[in-house]
């Protein structure tokens, strides 16, 4: 798989070409950690959000015999921390993380805010349209398509690379 190794110059310039598009007042913004907790801090800086809120939502590993397209789409995933109720009710929600790689993790959260009365719009630096599990279904916002294995600047340290687990 190609790898895109970005700098933070290069992060500037994503989050410069997101926050124009992104129109109106957020009541706030709900950053899905881990990855979303950096851009999320620069958009609500650009943006002058302040009141922020983060989800964390993990997906069960694989089930021995399960087809692996309907276990990655269909998991049940497992809330390990997310705002509640209460907090989102009639708000509009900026929701926040740096990629959309399968749309998971922001597709289950904006959800999960949707059932709550808010109303999500999603935002991330990175859209993969050819990995995502909800085809015709794209981030509110995004600054880039790409079909590489994107290593944002606050990663070059760490990751599967690092630890020789590719080679």
């Amino acid at each position: 798989m190609r790898r895109e190794v970005l700098t933070w110059s290069d992060v500037d310039k994503l989050i410069d070409y997101l926050a124009p598009q992104i129109q109106g007042r957020f009541d706030s913004m709900v950053i899905i950690t881990r990855g979303g907790i950096i851009p999320g801090g620069m958009l609500a800086e650009a943006l002058n959000i302040t009141y922020i809120l983060t989800a964390s939502v993990r997906f069960p590993a694989d089930f021995p015999g399960l087809q692996a397209s309907i276990q990655s789409k269909y998991a049940i995933p497992e809330f390990i921390q997310f705002p509640d109720t209460s907090l989102l009710t009639g708000r509009r929600i900026l929701v926040v993380d740096d990629v959309w790689t399968k749309g998971r993790n922001m597709v289950t959260v904006a959800n999960r805010i949707d059932a709550a009365g808010g109303t999500p719009e999603t935002c991330v630096l990175h859209y993969k349209p050819a990995s995502s599990l909800y085809p015709g279904y794209t981030p509110t916002y995004y600054a880039a398509v790409s079909d590489a294995y994107i290593i944002y600047p606050w990663e070059i340290d760490r990751g599967p690379e690092v630890l020789g687990m590719w080679n």
